[in-house]
């Protein structure tokens, strides 16, 4: 990058709208005329605004001519002074959103046998270059680009390009940033340069699954890649590598069953993982120095290569992302990709900030980058190239590597329509894929009407949100350690709790209800974010014994396994994961990150518990209900007490074999005598030691209920 001197500046910032700001020392910053001059031709600017600033004259002036964006132009003041007229806030206008937009789907590079076209789109360059360099060599080979309509550039190589590498030189202000293809799909180690790959390499046969039509079926277990194997006990060679997922170790006395046969019998049916597009802050030729989540975006569509047994060999990457997703599948566990489309790394290195600098960005009234994301710039969704780029992306991965989902992070900095053409793509290509996001409120500059926050859920009828109305009536607020929910033993959230269970819907006429249906509610009490559950009851619940926290914990994975919406458990739940107190993990080490399989096979007693819930959700659809019209019919809550509360499903043969279904949470500390409704026997399922889709022993006319604990019965 150079850095140029002018003395003073002049900014489109609108289609025929120049600012010029003049500094104050020569001539008081005093101009009576204006002139622009292009090529051999003058125009006159006509001054419609002039202000007076601390250290220079801020003038607002109308061009009489339409400016060509893209060309080069200058501006000349009274005084015979010139400089070049620089692309401003122009970018961030509807005027050139509407005169840019391209909705071809050329971009990136096209490889062919005997050549290679390239297609990029930077309206805003006045010359565009590729360098080029050939597998091994140290020397580039540059060719400019051919500008077109829209403001794409373009131009096809000829000879055989595979595995040669690339970047873009592109010129904006008369200032020439090297770039990464933001389209690129293969890379060089750390993400350096993007790499030129033949597709029919990567064509890895899809192993093919049956639709998955019913959101609320699923249970949603998050997983990072590395903590799957990293622990030293996992049994499992490629750790913290694609290829441990197709790995089968034998059992050990120390961890027991591990891999995914383990998550396989744990009866989940999606598996999200944790950011696996290529991210920043591991280095990719020594993975093993630095841990990171992966929130950390740099080339959208390329796998993260510190997962790779070859990080140098740009196919190996994406060859074993595929046959760890196949594998996966041949499990019949579908895979939801977590997705980072609300911010970049770092702006400032970003291709987007280099090839079209200011457009893909927020900006505050004062012309600031926003930070809503609190990482110091969000991503402009709302702006159609932008749009564009993230539902290319989303087809991409569908198409390419055949995931079925997305989980969105900060998806309250998205909005509202472009979640909507998110969701109509999907629809087309994977109908069943489950879309879903955090939707907390964030200070961006975009009206709250068109955030993609919990808030407008209804907006966005087929997205699912992460309810923190279930996490914090179930657990406690996750920002105050000692705030306590229901399974904590408050005493005062019940109503929170029915509405937890009625997935978050409409049950009655003065209530609204979250959502317009149970199929946009992701149930949790905790995943990577925060403190596990287990860190937090430790603290919040510290006057208890362990085994009494152990119970706490397990009455409330138990709300989230059998409450009306979408369970949501994250990896190592089951066994109380713990993190050592820590609350922000996203880089500590893998001793604090890795799902520990010891602690695993410590409490395999718990494991079977909710491996036996897992199961009874599944055998009765009335668990599962997806509609709002189901949930009103059949929900209902015959005993409310501040530390209990009885949930009815009532009259639900149609939905399975049993027609009365009767879940019962139960918070104190004491033996509770329940009268159970209607005559005859009950079935007991689940009770404070057993969890079953079959009968334990029978019960009728009441019920005895442990001390922290539920029960489940059933009657024909």
């Amino acid at each position: 990058m150079i850095f140029i001197k002018r003395e003073f500046e002049a900014y489109l910032d609108e289609m025929d709208k120049i600012t010029i700001l003049l500094p104050m020392g020569s001539y008081h910053g005093d101009s009576a005329t204006f002139t622009l001059l292009f090529e051999e031709t003058t125009y006159h600017l006509e001054i419609v605004d002039k202000k007076t600033l601390p250290n220079m004259v801020k003038y607002i002036c109308k061009a009489e001519t339409t400016i060509s964006i893209g060309s080069k132009y200058m501006v000349a003041d009274a005084h015979g002074r010139k400089t070049d007229l620089q692309i401003g806030a122009v970018i961030r206008t509807e005027a050139f959103d509407e005169a840019f937009f391209y909705d071809k789907n050329d971009l990136g590079a096209i490889y062919q046998k005997g050549e290679t076209s390239f297609t990029l789109w930077a309206p805003t360059a006045s010359a565009v270059k590729i360098k080029l360099k050939a597998p091994k060599s140290k020397e580039d080979i540059h060719y400019s680009l051919i500008r077109e309509e829209k403001g794409i550039w373009r131009i096809t190589v000829q000879g055989d390009l595979e595995g040669f590498l690339y970047t873009y030189l592109v010129c904006v202000n008369l200032v020439w940033r090297e770039a990464v293809d933001p389209y690129a799909i293969a890379s060089s180690m750390n993400s350096e340069e993007a790499v030129i790959i033949d597709r029919e390499r990567m064509n890895i046969p899809k192993v093919p699954l049956p639709p998955f039509m019913e959101a609320t079926d699923a249970i949603i277990y998050e997983l990072h890649i590395r903590d799957f194997s990293s622990h030293p006990k996992s049994g499992l060679i490629q750790k913290g590598k694609y290829a441990a997922f197709s790995e089968e170790p034998e059992p050990s006395p120390e961890a027991g069953e591990t891999g995914l046969s383990y998550i396989e019998k744990l009866g989940v049916t999606h598996v999200e993982l944790l950011p696996f597009n290529d991210y920043g802050g591991v280095d990719e030729a020594d993975p093993d120095k630095a841990y990171n989540w992966g929130y950390n975006p740099l080339l959208f569509n390329v796998p993260e290569g510190s997962y790779a047994l070859d990080a140098s060999d740009p196919y190996s990457r994406i060859v074993e992302l595929k046959e760890m997703i196949n594998t996966l599948h041949r499990k019949d566990l579908r895979v939801i990709m977590d997705v980072v489309y609300n911010h970049v790394y770092i702006r400032e290195d970003s291709s987007f900030e280099k090839i079209v600098p200011g457009y893909y960005f927020r900006h505050d009234e004062h012309g600031m980058p926003s930070n809503g994301t609190g990482v110091g710039n969000d991503i402009a969704s709302e702006r159609k190239m932008v749009r564009k780029f993230i539902i290319d992306s989303i087809k991409f991965w569908l198409e390419e590597y055949d995931v079925d989902g997305f989980r969105f992070d900060l998806m309250g900095i998205l909005d509202v329509q472009s979640m909507k053409a998110v969701k109509e793509a999907v629809n087309i290509i994977k109908p069943g894929a489950i879309l879903l996001g955090e939707g907390w409120e964030l200070n961006t500059p975009l009206a709250a009407d068109r955030k993609a926050m919990i808030m407008n859920a209804k907006k966005m009828p087929e997205i699912a949100f992460f309810n923190d109305m279930v996490r914090d009536s179930v657990k406690g607020s996750t920002f105050n350690m000692f705030d306590r929910g229901f399974a904590l033993g408050n005493t005062h959230k019940t109503h929170l709790l029915k509405q937890s269970l009625s997935g978050s819907v409409q049950t009655e006429p003065n209530t609204k209800g979250l959502f317009l249906e149970p199929t946009q509610s992701i149930n949790y009490i905790e995943s990577h974010d925060n403190h596990t559950m287990w860190d937090k009851i430790s603290v919040c619940n510290s006057h208890e014994d362990e085994e009494t926290r152990m119970k706490r914990h397990r009455l409330a994975t138990s709300v989230i396994l059998l409450a009306q919406g979408i369970p949501f458990i994250h990896a190592g739940q089951e066994f109380f994961r713990t993190k050592g107190g820590e609350e922000n993990s996203y880089k500590s080490p893998d001793s604090v990150n890795h799902l520990d399989w010891q602690r695993k096979q410590q409490h395999l007693e718990n494991v079977d518990y909710l491996r036996g819930l897992i199961r009874l959700r599944k055998s009765h659809k009335a668990f599962r209900l997806s509609t709002t019209s189901q949930i009103q019919q059949h929900v209902r809550f015959p005993v409310e007490k501040g530390h209990l509360l009885m949930y009815h499903l009532s009259e639900v043969n149609t939905y399975g074999k049993w027609n009365h279904l009767l879940v019962i949470f139960h918070n104190g500390l004491l033996t509770e005598t329940l009268a159970l409704p209607l005559h005859g026997e009950w079935e007991v399922l689940v009770d404070e030691n057993v969890a079953s889709d079959c009968p334990i022993r029978k019960v009728q006319g009441e019920i005895q209920v442990a001390p922290i604990s539920m029960v489940v019965l059933a009657q024909y």
